[in-house]
């Protein structure tokens, strides 16, 4: 692959090559490659930037079907609202809502996406058991599009009569979520290199989910080795919560829980303490930013400013498709950097264009523990994005007013409208060539997923 390209390690090539071969980068670097074994496919970058395929750590798959209702609602109304819909979503369902965001996900860039799918009500369809459950649904989904997919088994049993907030009818019991979560990461975690599928452990949040749950999911993940999510300090609704019933801050809850390390990455953290923002740099944790959600949600923005420079990673997630309805985590990049930019008075300096870059790709596989993705170097995976940068709208800034040295095509891809998508690898793999979908079809998705959300509605 010949043509601009940006490196994660730091260095960016105005005219470069990368080499793939069985799945990984074997070579970067400036000006073209200095051997092309016989009967590789060369692919001319000419006007484009390659970048990192982009990393997904935070998504609700499932709320595809549910995009565009509560739309004046705050988290806890608008979660109110929903869960009673969401309870009738069966496995089918869930597949055609995965497969449907997982496409539109790797037509914005993304080659590693998670999922947190925590709804599953006692005895339905997609509570478990053979081929039928949702876990094995959006696996299915990620396989059809040909993503990575880290899909998180989440768990929901404080119920509304035990002082949560979902309805009782959509939580579990404690026991059978902790031996789902178990036989989850059983039959579809892989932990060798290059694995396609990682599952984590995933309770819902400290309004939906038991002391009791949240402790025994994180002994759980750790006995198993697998990674640890949940939401955490999203609205101040939540901040007043865990004050009031719990006598402590969310961050001090999930703390007292075993619920901060390296192994743990939680969504939102739009309202935490200096005091926080120094735990999770020092404990390893991690946070997935969704900054079009939080702003939809009217919930604030995450001090991403002040945990970079503490020194915590930070990833970039879509969120649920029923609070993020673009879904593009190419969007993503632009929403991080302008919300940054406004949330502390710190103005232009409070984001880069290459920050919000790093945070789509390096922090967002730092997130998920992928340290073989996320960059542009020999012997990583070889996921990469190949942007079109010679459009009217972008090539003013990606050239400049002079010529490419007064250009900057990462401002261009970061600042510019979403730039189209000329190539989507992963593994090496084509998943998007030419602006379009290579694998799963995507006018057959978007009629399954019309029909599966006439489905819902005729359940009403």
């Amino acid at each position: 692959m010949d043509g601009p390209q940006h490196d994660q390690a730091g260095a960016e090539y105005g005219s470069g090559h990368i080499t793939v071969a069985g799945g990984r980068i074997t070579a970067v670097g400036a000006g073209p490659a200095a051997s092309v074994p016989d009967g590789a496919r060369r692919i001319d970058g000419t006007g484009c930037l390659a970048t990192p395929g982009l990393v997904n750590t935070h998504h609700h798959l499932g709320q595809w079907l549910t995009q565009g209702r509560a739309q004046q609602s705050v988290l806890f109304d608008w979660l109110t609202e929903l869960y009673p819909v969401w309870a009738r979503i069966d496995a089918g369902q869930v597949h055609a809502a995965a497969t449907a965001g997982l496409a539109w996900l790797a037509l914005s860039g993304c080659t590693t996406s998670t999922d947190h799918h925590y709804i599953f009500p006692r005895g339905s369809a997609v509570s478990g058991g053979g081929d039928a459950d949702a876990l094995a649904a959006e696996v299915a989904a990620a396989a059809r599009v040909g993503l990575r997919f880290h899909p998180c088994r989440g768990s929901m049993d404080l119920g509304r009569s035990s002082g949560g907030l979902p309805p009782d009818e959509i939580v579990e019991d404690t026991d059978a979520a902790l031996a789902a979560t178990e036989e989850a990461v059983r039959r579809f975690h892989d932990p060798s290199p290059g694995a396609m599928v990682r599952v984590a452990a995933a309770p819902c949040s400290p309004f939906s989910v038991s002391p009791r749950l949240m402790r025994e999911s994180a002994d759980l993940a750790r006995g198993l080795g697998v990674r640890m999510h949940t939401h955490l300090a999203e609205t101040r609704e939540e901040d007043a919560y865990c004050r009031q019933a719990l006598g402590r801050t969310p961050a001090e809850y999930a703390e007292d829980l075993g619920w901060l390390g390296p192994d743990v990455w939680l969504a939102h953290c739009v309202h935490l303490d200096e005091a926080a923002v120094r735990r999770f740099a020092a404990t390893g944790t991690s946070v997935a930013h969704c900054p079009t959600s939080n702003a939809r949600l009217g919930a604030g923005i995450a001090p991403v400013r002040h945990l970079l420079q503490a020194g915590a990673t930070v990833g970039l997630g879509v969120d649920g498709a029923a609070s993020s309805e673009g879904t593009s985590l190419a969007g993503e990049l632009r929403q991080a950097l302008l919300a940054a930019r406004v949330r502390d008075g710190h103005g232009p300096s409070a984001l880069t264009a290459r920050q919000a870059l790093w945070l789509g790709t390096r922090g967002g596989a730092r997130c998920l523990g992928r340290d073989e993705t996320g960059a542009l170097r020999p012997g990583l995976l070889a996921d990469i994005a190949l942007w079109r940068l010679d459009t009217l709208a972008h090539d003013a800034i990606a050239h400049g007013p002079g010529g490419d040295k007064d250009g900057d095509p990462v401002a261009a891809l970061v600042l510019g409208p979403p730039a189209p998508l000329e190539l989507l690898l992963v593994g090496g793999a084509p998943v998007v060539e030419g602006g379009e979908l290579r694998t799963a079809d995507a006018a057959e998705a978007a009629r399954e997923v019309r029909a599966a959300r006439s489905r819902l509605a005729d359940l009403r």
